[in-house]
């Protein structure tokens, strides 16, 4: 008999056998040891089995950050049930899409979001009694109570037959170029990814990661994973939106050694008042990652100025592919830009053109990465599937760049790219040349239709507070930047809050070219 690899749930109950009284998960609520964790998720699976739910059905979960988040995840496992995180920023519409779509039998609900579920409910294949509702409110009609389902069930493991290669995780992705699909995950992958995780950034026992970015998002449940693995604590961050300066008090205050934050979250602690950062000791924090967006130097500066004992990695990866690139403390400045080479245990990317031909260093082409945590598929959709793959490498449709170092620099996504008068222009760019300009704080690029070359480059801007500018004054800044093709012709601006971002703040473009469209065909 061959050892395999455990799952989140058989790694749990070990840790709850080795370290019953570590600290296992915690929000700022409230905290388990490994031994309450691992006893709690195993009553929770065992009331979901009580239900009727078998191995392989779907269960949604609809929460904003909690440490239930941690009890739901360990007890599909142990359940072998597939969880299916569902963004709580999402309409009512799109999360019932995701509800149908999954197939899900059971959803899980916290009290502040069921108004979402029960919107759409009618249309819904959940069986009745598979709504189950947790938090301080009292559980409305026609929902069980979490609480009472575990206090009624065993804390005993179910004892289920859970191998390797069944699913676990059922996660959306953002759908920044059409409607979210299914990305299918399980155990071994997860584990894989967890280990090379612990093995990149150095993490051991004594580490305390804290969990910004929403649970329901795959950034959160690989770093979850692998802290849990290696029996280093979880602080899940339960605050329904980011408050830059109760996050900084946080990371000063509770022993936290590692946080994963996108750039515009480092940019508003950054925004702190001094006196508001310089009574604070983060020097506990070790590793911090930044992904999602690119950063710029002088935020990368100021964030490790911030952190003095930190270093800081940079990342790129996807739902379907797991983290891809590394940028590594000791590479921030010499190779700036870029998101940096492989991760170790994959094998080399390729960047591919059209006909699958590998092209040379400093040419775009289509990003390809072949690794053992990539996903297992599309949830339903075999088409989308094979049109991921070239035999064991898979895509999600990123350009890049390769330098003669093997550094990757990525470029746009081939779904966003502009083709203006037969040219193809990387939105990516233009952003790099508009972002340059002090009185922008963030950008957006698209292609809007255009008589007259089929699309035309239109930048959507955010200036900073105070400042002021006008379309031709943007215009004129990309001058000698870029070349005059790449050039934006239009540009409108928006607020910050009038963005629209994903949960992990990546800007929509397909929302911008949907909304901006109808306004500017005329322009």
């Amino acid at each position: 008999m061959r050892q395999e690899l455990l799952t989140l749930g058989q790694m749990v109950a070990t840790q709850a056998r080795l370290r019953p009284r570590g600290l296992g998960a915690r929000d700022l609520e409230r905290s388990m040891s490994f031994l309450d964790w691992n006893r709690r998720a195993c009553r929770l699976a065992n009331a979901l089995l009580g239900l009727g739910l078998q191995k392989g059905d779907r269960v949604a979960i609809l929460a904003y950050n909690c440490v239930e988040w941690a009890e739901i995840l360990v007890a599909c496992a142990k359940a072998g049930l597939i969880a299916v995180p569902v963004n709580f920023r999402l309409s009512p519409p799109e999360v019932a899409f995701i509800v149908r779509d999954s197939g899900a039998v059971a959803v899980i609900a916290q009290d502040a979001l069921h108004g979402a579920i029960e919107e759409s409910r009618a249309g819904l294949t959940v069986p009745s009694g598979g709504y189950i509702h947790f938090g301080a409110a009292a559980a409305p009609a026609g929902w069980q109570s979490y609480e009472t389902l575990m206090d009624r069930a065993s804390d005993r493991e179910p004892g289920l037959d859970i191998a390797p290669e069944d699913p676990w995780t059922l996660m959306y992705t953002s759908g920044t170029t059409g409607n979210p699909k299914g990305v299918i995950r399980d155990h071994r992958s997860n584990a894989l990814l967890a280990l090379m995780t612990d093995i990149e950034l150095g993490v051991h026992r004594d580490d305390d990661a804290l969990l910004v970015m929403p649970m329901c998002h795959a950034n959160s449940v690989n770093f979850f994973m692998a802290f849990a693995y290696c029996g280093a604590a979880a602080s899940i961050y339960s605050r329904a939106s980011f408050d830059p300066e109760h996050c900084l008090r946080v990371l000063g205050r509770s022993g936290v050694t590692f946080t994963s934050l996108v750039p515009t979250h480092y940019i508003m602690m950054l925004g702190l008042p001094e006196a508001s950062r310089s009574r604070l000791d983060l020097g506990r924090v070790s590793k911090l990652m930044i992904s999602s967006a690119p950063a710029r130097a002088d935020t990368k500066r100021a964030v490790m100025e911030m952190f003095p004992n930190s270093g800081l990695f940079e990342l790129y990866g996807s739902s379907e592919c797991g983290w891809v690139t590394m940028l590594r403390p000791q590479e921030q400045f010499t190779h700036l830009g870029s998101v940096g080479r492989e991760c170790a245990g994959s094998a080399p990317i390729r960047l591919l053109d059209e006909s699958g031909s590998e092209v040379p260093d400093g040419s775009p082409g289509e990003l390809y990465s072949c690794n053992p945590w990539t996903f297992q598929g599309y949830w339903n959709q075999p088409e989308k599937t094979a049109e991921a793959f070239r035999g064991a490498y898979c895509t999600v449709g990123d350009m890049a760049v390769r330098d003669p170092d093997g550094y990757i620099r990525l470029i746009d996504r081939k779904k966003n790219m502009i083709i203006s008068g037969g040219e193809n222009i990387y939105p990516s760019e233009v952003e790099a040349a508009l972002g340059a300009c002090p009185k922008v704080k963030d950008v957006a690029v698209i292609g809007l239709p255009d008589e007259k070359w089929g699309e035309r480059v239109h930048g959507v801007v955010v200036l900073h507070d105070g400042v002021s500018a006008t379309e031709a004054e943007m215009i004129d800044w990309c001058k000698g930047r870029i070349a005059a093709f790449k050039r934006p012709r239009s540009v409108s601006f928006l607020s910050e809050s009038d963005m629209p971002r994903t949960a992990t703040g990546k800007i929509l473009h397909r929302v911008l070219r949907t909304r901006l469209t109808p306004a500017t065909a005329d322009h």
